[in-house]
């Protein structure tokens, strides 16, 4: 189906090859840092289809006051060994013979919601092996065979849906796509990919601030991860997105000290954590190291007390008193342990409450539930809880993403005191938990838990 095409035939500078069924080889696309026209930063190539004001562009050009970046540190220095891993082409990207591509698909994996030819150019196993897979949730990404491509492998991933309530979500999700699609490729132990913009009109995602994303979580993942990845190609299939990128490379791929000055005044104010993932503030777990204490010791070693005296020996506890709480001492029991012991009092005086019931997951004390019968329950409660406006159980801050640890792992925060069972409507609840978690599940994750003694002061 496919036939090599001669180097003359393939244009620099992102442009199409005249015969779209042919096969490109990386040689005969520009890498980015050979590019032949360098960016002057020109704005006249506008998206119009981005006219969001809540998002100011990035791009436009600042005004006296701001222009000046002296003194300012770039967050995206020139790196020309990850500059010469990184390519821009005009094309499809199953047209290319890279080790992988990038489907960007839905949690279906089916045919119809997938990029448009790519499985018209895989031929029919591609959609009979999509159906073995059991679907792949938003921002995760799965791995097939490539069947007719010249690719190797094809990866596919999920991008989610936008709304502007959900800007934060939405653009950490669509990070997870780009950063799991990579993480594939390594652990496929390939070493080249091929990746269109993993969003669609369908889903509204803005054009621009999606290539922000898609842009700074590769050169966050390369920055890390160089030494396993040879290349890395953008692939446009409009002129839109090919001025975007020509735009915005620049910004996180500098290929001079110029690029790299202009780039300090350019760049949003947000470019997200060490992954490129949007952090919010306000929900980091803050962590203060105990005081240090020089505690003199006694010159003379203390005095030797019969046996039967040291239980009323009173022993010098200003060292150990300095770190306890009063208030956390004075707790008889575990709060938590009174508190369950008080549902179950509650629980057996209602004769007929289930809770397991109530919420469909069955008697608990029977057999377990095979693999597809929790994906099925799974499925439910989760397109459940994306139809329901869950804010009201959100803003009682029971659990909420804290930000990550110090290994990089996303974690969530439990707050005991804030779990008031009178007022809670438990099946919402659980409909809570599983839209909150979803997007952590795949990967380690950690849970801090505050017991129900903590105060409720944040």
């Amino acid at each position: 189906m496919y036939q090599r095409v001669p180097a003359s035939v393939t244009t620099r500078g992102g442009s199409p090859t005249d015969n779209g069924d042919s096969v490109v080889t990386l040689d005969q696309v520009p890498r980015w840092s050979d590019a032949e026209s360098r960016s002057s930063f020109g704005y006249d190539n506008e998206d119009p289809s981005f006219t969001n004001p809540f998002f100011p562009d990035p791009l436009t050009s600042p005004s006296e006051g701001e222009s000046s970046s002296c003194g300012m540190v770039s967050r995206f220095p020139v790196d020309h060994e990850i500059n010469s891993k990184i390519y821009l082409w005009r094309g499809n990207p199953w047209n290319l013979e890279v080790d992988a591509v990038v489907n960007s698909t839905n949690e279906l994996l089916d045919e119809v919601h997938s990029s448009p030819g790519l499985h018209a150019a895989a031929g029919p196993g591609l959609a009979e092996e999509c159906t073995t897979l059991g679907g792949c949730r938003t921002g995760m990404a799965k791995v097939t065979n490539a069947y007719d491509l010249p690719a190797r492998r094809v990866i596919h991933t999920v991008g989610p849906k936008y709304a502007m309530k959900y800007h934060t979500a939405a653009e950490n999700a669509l990070s997870h796509c780009y950063r799991s699609c990579l993480e594939l490729l390594i652990e496929n132990g390939l070493q080249s990919i091929a990746m269109g913009c993993i969003y669609t009109e369908s889903k509204n995602y803005p054009r621009e601030p999606a290539a922000h994303v898609a842009i700074r979580t590769i050169r966050r993942f390369l920055e890390k991860q160089k030494n396993k990845i040879t290349a890395v190609v953008f692939c446009t299939t409009t002129s839109t997105d090919t001025e975007i990128y020509k735009r915005l490379l620049p910004l996180y791929f500098p290929r001079d000290k110029h690029e790299e000055e202009v780039a300090i005044s350019k760049l949003p104010a947000d470019v997200g954590d060490e992954n490129g993932e949007t952090i919010i503030d306000e929900r980091k777990i803050r962590i203060k190291p105990l005081p240090k204490k020089n505690i003199p010791r006694p010159s003379q070693p203390p005095a030797d007390f019969p046996v039967i005296d040291v239980g009323l020996v009173r022993r010098n506890s200003s060292y150990l008193d300095s770190y306890l709480d009063p208030a956390f001492m004075s707790v008889i029991k575990d709060p938590d342990q009174r508190r369950k012991e008080q549902w179950k009092k509650t629980a057996q005086a209602q004769s007929g409450w289930n809770c397991a019931k109530m919420l469909g997951f069955g008697d608990l004390r029977g057999p377990p539930l095979s693999a597809a019968e929790e994906y099925s329950l799974h499925s439910r409660y989760l397109a459940k809880a994306n139809s329901l406006n869950l804010s009201e159980i959100a803003e009682m801050k029971i659990v909420y993403r804290g930000g990550v640890d110090s290994e990089g792992r996303p974690v969530m925060v439990v707050v005991g005191a804030h779990f008031l069972l009178r007022c809670l409507d438990l099946e919402r609840f659980v409909l809570h938990l599983v839209k909150e978690f979803e997007p952590l599940i795949q990967k380690p994750y950690t849970i801090v838990y505050f017991h129900s003694a903590a105060s409720l002061q944040v």
